[in-house]
Order: C-alpha cells, then structure tokens, then sequence
C-alpha cells in the first residue's frame, strides 16, 4: 500500500527530508526554514526521533553506542516516538495552517528496518499507519548520496552513533531502500544529488514547496 498525504486545511503544507548518514539533511533544511521565515510563512520545524519529551528520550536510546538493540524493538521504539510526534506536534500544526518541516519521518523506518535491517515493509507499514493514522508527507525530499561519502561526512562530525558505526553494507541497502520508495512514488518524492552545490539544493527545494503553497510569491 503506497502513502497518502494529508488533507490541507488552508495552506498547510508538511515537508519531510530523507537521506543516509551525512547527505545534508540539516543545512538544506536551516535553509528552507529561512526562505519560509522571509515568506512570512508560519512554520514548525520538528525531527525524527525527537520533537517531543519522550521522542528526546527515545532518541537518546536508539543513537546510543554502548547498545545493542534488535531490529524490531528498534522499528518499536521509533514508531512510539512517531506517534507521540504526530499527536503532539505534527497534527496540531497542520490544523493551524502552518508548514511542518520534518527531519526524517516514517519513510526512514521503511529504509533502515525494512531495507537496511530486513523486517517485513508490510509489517512496518501497518504499524507506521496505526502510529500515525495514516499522515505522510506532502512532499519528500530525499537527498542521495553514496553511503561511503556520507560516513566520511557523518565521522567529520564526531564520534559516530549507533546508526553511523553499522557496516557499509547496511548504509547501502538503506539508500536502495531509500530509492525504491522514491520511484513507487515519484509524485511525493522529490530526489536530489547530494554532491550539488548548497545553493541549487535549497532553489530546487524553495521551487517546489512554492508550487505546493501557491500563495508564496514566486
């Protein structure tokens, strides 16, 4: 079953960034944050795991080094951090009108315990939509990039997390995971070189969310 977006009340809009370890994800989005800001535009930015109280624990958690935890408890955790996010942050917004700007969102679940860890994707979906009811984005985008790159970016960070120390060959399941979500919806996805200039990224990302709220001057 493929996703469906939400209803817009108003000029609502919800935005999510997807990607593997080290694509961008954060500079592209601090940039539509500010393009929205000189818009006018209200907007809540959000992010996965996280966003709320208990989403800020679960986090903690599932990034953490020292531990070792099994694929489904995984998915589990993060789908209970989602849903707390959605009830709490996601929904609320959207019900005033505003953009959502979501870093990461269920299609992540589908790419690292699904693709990258191998739980069955019907299995994750049923859950993702009992978790969310049903709410995916109106538009994704997905930054790729090769995942030896990425890491290499991510380890300039520091110290690596849970996520960032799994092998090379799970970071590139993720990304065909990734990829084969993008192409069974092509109409939600939008897919991005990650290696572009900062600037091209953020006008291709500004281009669309403007053809998605067609009351921001273009």
């Amino acid at each position: 079953m493929l996703s469906q977006p939400p209803a817009r009340p108003g000029s609502s809009l919800f935005v999510s960034f997807e990607g593997p370890e080290g694509a961008g994800k954060s500079t592209q989005i601090g940039r539509l944050l500010r393009r929205l800001e000189s818009a006018g535009r209200p907007h809540t930015v959000t992010r996965e795991p996280g966003g709320t109280p208990l989403g800020t624990r679960v986090r903690e958690v599932l990034l953490d080094p020292d531990l070792t935890i099994d694929p489904l408890p995984e998915f589990l955790l993060y789908s209970a951090s989602r849903a707390q996010l959605v009830a709490n942050v996601i929904r609320p917004a959207l019900g005033r009108g505003e953009v959502v700007v979501c870093d990461r969102y269920a299609d992540s679940s589908l790419a690292y315990q699904g693709a990258g860890r191998g739980l069955d994707a019907e299995l994750l979906r049923g859950i993702t939509a009992a978790a969310t009811g049903g709410l995916w984005p109106h538009l994704t985008v997905l930054l790729d990039l090769d995942p030896k790159l990425g890491l290499e970016r991510a380890a300039r960070r520091g110290q690596p997390d849970r996520l960032e120390r799994a092998d090379l060959a799970f970071h590139q399941r993720l990304r065909q995971g990734f990829l084969e979500l993008a192409a069974a919806e092509p109409g939600r996805f939008m897919v991005l070189d990650a290696t572009r200039n900062e600037a091209e990224l953020e006008h291709a990302v500004w281009a669309a969310v403007q053809s998605l709220l067609p009351d921001v001057d273009r």
